[in-house]
């Protein structure tokens, strides 16, 4: 089993190289897992897998009508993003005995 997503998605398309390429509704998926990491079964939800592709959206993507990809998963961006590290921006300068 791979650590690294790969994408699942509703539909495909043929890229300018031949490849198939995801469309549609695009979702987070383990390869050698039978669902996506936001836990929809493949197989019921009949999305197809691209192991070729890896998963490698942001939130801050912006998609628009020239995108085969119509929408991207926000449960399996979660997932996929974990939590930020932000720095320690407050400290205490006179702690307590």
């Amino acid at each position: 089993m791979s650590s690294t997503p790969a994408v699942a998605a509703s539909s495909e398309e043929a890229g300018a190289d031949g490849v198939r390429q995801p469309g549609g509704e695009v979702h987070a998926w383990l390869p050698g897992q039978n669902q996506t990491v936001c836990g929809l079964p493949l197989s019921r939800t009949r999305l197809r897998r691209f192991p070729h592709v890896p998963f490698d959206y942001a939130s801050t993507d912006v998609l628009t009508e020239a995108d085969p990809v119509g929408f991207i998963c926000p449960r399996c961006l979660a997932a996929t993003q974990g939590r930020r590290r932000q720095e320690k921006s407050w400290v205490r300068h006179s702690p307590r005995p």
